[in-house]
């Protein structure tokens, strides 16, 4: 099967995980963000923020998950499948933050590649903070900023999700893979 691998970004709080759950309601298939997962975990193993104390090491593990995942969707009997986030995002925080990364994490966003991409903007009236998620919304823009940069640096055109109710949003993401 040749299964579409479609992306759906953003920066934090956009309104992400609500499209993957809507989704998700509709029968879709969807692979969740597994960011936090890899906090939840490091913060078992006594470590309150790995992105923070240790950026590469969390890096390595969210592009090890994601590699996961887009080897996973080709094996699920769907013709398409929707990602809550891409390798490249792995690219994106760490520019970000300024830190550097080994040359395996751009050859990893140049040998898996995503059939659509969909990025959701920040959005200041959904914008929540949370115990996984430490950044504010002016932080939220700059990210927003640094996955629109790392997408184009690879070559996707990304597809803009109108702010809407997440039954609307993700009718829009459906409508625009009809085609695909």
């Amino acid at each position: 099967m040749n299964t579409k691998r479609i992306v759906i970004t953003g920066g934090p709080g956009t309104g992400k995980t609500s499209i993957i759950n809507e989704l998700l309601s509709r029968g879709h298939i969807c692979l969740e963000e597994i960011s936090r997962q890899v906090t939840l975990k490091a913060r078992e193993d006594g470590v309150d923020q790995l992105f923070l104390t240790q950026p590469l090491l969390f890096s390595e593990l969210l592009l090890a998950g994601r590699e996961k995942q887009y080897h996973q969707a080709e094996k699920l009997p769907s013709d398409h499948v929707f990602l809550d986030r891409g390798i490249p995002d792995v690219l994106a925080y760490m520019d970000y933050i300024g830190d550097s990364y080994p040359e395996t994490f751009i050859n990893s966003c140049k040998t898996h590649t995503y059939d659509m991409v969909f990025i959701l903007e920040p959005w200041q009236e959904i914008f929540v903070s949370d115990n996984e998620r430490y950044e504010n919304f002016d932080q939220a823009v700059k990210i927003h900023h640094h996955l629109l940069n790392t997408y184009e640096r690879f070559n996707y055109k990304l597809m803009d999700v109108p702010f809407d109710s997440v039954e609307n949003r993700a009718l829009h993401i459906l409508n625009s893979i009809k085609n695909l």
